[in-house]
């Protein structure tokens, strides 16, 4: 891998999106909550699945399948919420990752990684941060904050600022 910083991570949190199986940087993960639903927020992309209440705090939500181009995650016992820690210049925004399970934690040595595919010039794989190998599977490991990227954090941004502010009936913009 052309970086030397992302080959000293080693430990990931795996997870599954239809019949794939993802992973992030296990440091940049909060923690998993059970998906009981999300409060939309109107005129928003459809991946922005809505925010969550996590102790008072808005947490916006953001189903990784559809932002994948595949179909919406459907809600079972094991749909869950991975809760991020993604950066945003110099702000760590804290975001929702929508995931049909997770797997386990797992330690990649440098030597399983190995770089991102290239796919063409007309594809954009920059979210990808490398291809882990476990057990005759490949796994993709993702670049959280290329991930949720500027389109994505521009609407958590949004469905933030929509959330705090106070609701004012009758009023005409």
């Amino acid at each position: 891998m052309a970086d030397a910083e992302h080959l000293q991570i080693t430990q990931y949190l795996s997870f599954m999106l239809d019949d794939e199986i993802f992973a992030v940087d296990v440091a940049r993960v909060r923690e998993i909550l059970e998906f009981r639903g999300a409060n939309r927020i109107p005129q928003v992309p459809q991946y922005m699945r809505g925010v969550i209440n996590l102790r008072g705090s808005v947490v916006p939500v953001i189903d990784l399948r559809l932002l994948f181009g595949l179909s919406e995650t459907q809600k079972t016992i094991n749909t869950c919420v991975i809760v991020l820690e993604v950066r945003v210049g110099d702000e760590t925004v804290i975001a929702g990752a929508l995931a049909d399970s997770v797997r386990e934690v797992l330690e990649l040595e440098p030597q399983e990684i190995e770089a991102p595919p290239r796919l063409g010039a007309h594809l954009n794989t920059d979210f990808i941060k490398g291809m882990g190998k476990r057990n005759d599977q490949f796994l993709m490991l993702l670049n959280i904050d290329r991930v949720f990227g500027n389109e994505a954090m521009g609407v958590i941004l949004q469905a933030e600022a929509a959330e705090a502010a106070p609701a004012h009936l009758g009023e005409v913009a």
